[in-house]
């Protein structure tokens, strides 16, 4: 039988296959995540994130002009204070490295992209965990913690950051940060919920990145990779907190719960393709066992066709260029 239906029509030649693709990215849907460390002479690369590096104030403001001239949509920016104490002091000092950052990299690209700041105290704390912690010394204390994310939104939004990113899956997190920057009249500032955020084993190399002190795992305030419904729930409760934007975060492993979620959110729905997704990428193509472009490509592509709105990925600046 000679078939009628020939989907491979379609198919054909790359001008059709691409007008006929269903999902586009563009760079403006890309966000660079960023570090700056604290007391650096020049850029330190990141041995398990090959070609990403700890800036130094200067360099890390090239970086950013750079991913504005590739069109890049915005910078998360994570800092790495020289000194650590259990509260994680330097979070919200004006003069740390993160809120000098903040505001160094807004004047020289804020107008062409969006700077971000993560909000948590995980580089910030001798001990390494994303809260403060209670008088046994081991458990996370929830409430304690708000207080401190308080103070950092202040900090942060009083240096310019445009996005908070608030990922360090505490309960009330959203509600207690929008109280904060509403009564001190940072009507503007949104709000990034790193919403469903896992205790993922594809953290990893992040932990290089930003030296962190943690001992032992965050597996009871990250949520359990095994459950699915329990990010809609999290989202759900973000949601009517106050969030402007939703994270699924990492990408890779969660595209179900992303996909899950882009279908019932109201707001702009993120994901985070994390350090070590970046890594696996990077090592394989280090050893010829895969086409390193393509599989960047189609990796993002795959993040976006389950549903984010955005992808944070150490890959923005080179896609971007590629994209355009």
């Amino acid at each position: 039988m000679t078939p009628t239906i020939r989907p491979r029509r379609l198919r054909a030649t790359p001008a059709l296959r691409g007008l006929t693709a269903e999902t586009r990215l563009h760079p403006r849907e890309l966000i660079l995540p960023m570090f700056v460390r604290e007391g650096l002479a020049e850029p330190l690369p990141i041995g398990s994130m090959p070609g990403v590096v700890q800036h130094t104030l200067d360099s890390l403001r090239a970086a950013a002009t750079d991913a504005a001239e590739a069109g890049v949509g915005g910078v998360m920016l994570f800092g790495i204070p020289a000194e650590r104490d259990a509260r994680g002091s330097a979070a919200d000092d004006p003069q740390g490295i993160l809120n000098v950052a903040t505001a160094a990299v807004r004047a020289e690209a804020g107008d062409a992209l969006v700077v971000q700041t993560d909000l948590c105290l995980d580089e910030f704390t001798d001990h390494g965990h994303c809260g403060v912690l209670g008088s046994d010394g081991a458990t996370v204390d929830n409430d304690a913690t708000l207080d401190r994310y308080r103070a950092m939104a202040l900090a942060q939004a009083e240096a310019g950051s445009e996005i908070l990113g608030l990922s360090g899956m505490m309960d009330g997190q959203v509600a207690a940060v929008r109280g904060a920057l509403d009564e001190a009249g940072f009507n503007d500032t949104s709000l990034l919920a790193y919403s469903a955020k896992y205790a993922s084993a594809f953290y990893g190399p992040f932990r290089e990145a930003v030296d962190s002190q943690l001992t032992g795992d965050r597996k009871s305030y990250q949520m359990d990779p095994a459950n699915r419904r329990e990010g809609l729930r999290e989202v759900e409760l973000d949601i009517t907190e106050g969030a402007d934007i939703v994270m699924v975060k990492p990408a890779m492993s969660y595209l179900d719960v992303l996909a899950d979620v882009a279908a019932m959110s109201s707001v702009p729905v993120w994901a985070y393709q994390v350090s070590g997704e970046a890594a696996m990428i990077e090592a394989a193509a280090a050893n010829g066992w895969i086409d390193r472009r393509r599989a960047i490509e189609e990796s993002v592509v795959g993040i976006k066709r389950a549903g984010a709105d955005a992808i944070l990925s150490y890959f923005a600046t080179e896609l971007a260029g590629w994209l355009r």
